[in-house]
């Protein structure tokens, strides 16, 4: 069992910069592709970002792409998401996920989730 807790969500401008981390704990962290994903009220979850177990390997949903980083610390379990120029349509929960193996972009492929952390961002 993996536990994922997410940090970091708040309330920003438009324009500004927020750092999400998520801090993984239980079984090792050896092995396991990271994703971040978001859900906006009334819309489905969807992908945001995602990278392998070695951080070689990332992808970015279109919306994202240029704008937000994702980056891991395996020393730590902690793996981050760097979003720059927020907009207001990022405004959502945004949750971390682990699956064992390679990367993959679906929701329903990770078999672990945090609580999510809220962010919002006014115009």
């Amino acid at each position: 069992q993996v536990q994922l807790v997410e940090s970091g969500g708040g309330l920003v401008q438009a324009g500004d910069s927020l750092r999400l981390s998520c801090a993984a704990s239980g079984r090792t962290f050896t092995g396991y592709a990271m994703g971040w994903f978001r859900q906006a009220p009334g819309k489905e979850r969807e992908f945001v970002a995602n990278i392998s177990w070695r951080g070689g390997t990332t992808y970015y949903a279109d919306s994202v792409k240029g704008r937000f980083t994702i980056s891991r610390d395996n020393a730590k379990n902690t793996v981050f998401l760097q979003m720059y120029s927020l907009k207001p349509e990022d405004t959502a929960v945004y949750y971390c996920a682990a699956r064992r193996g390679v990367v993959r972009n679906t929701a329903n492929e990770y078999d672990y989730w945090g609580q999510g952390t809220q962010v919002t961002v006014s115009s």
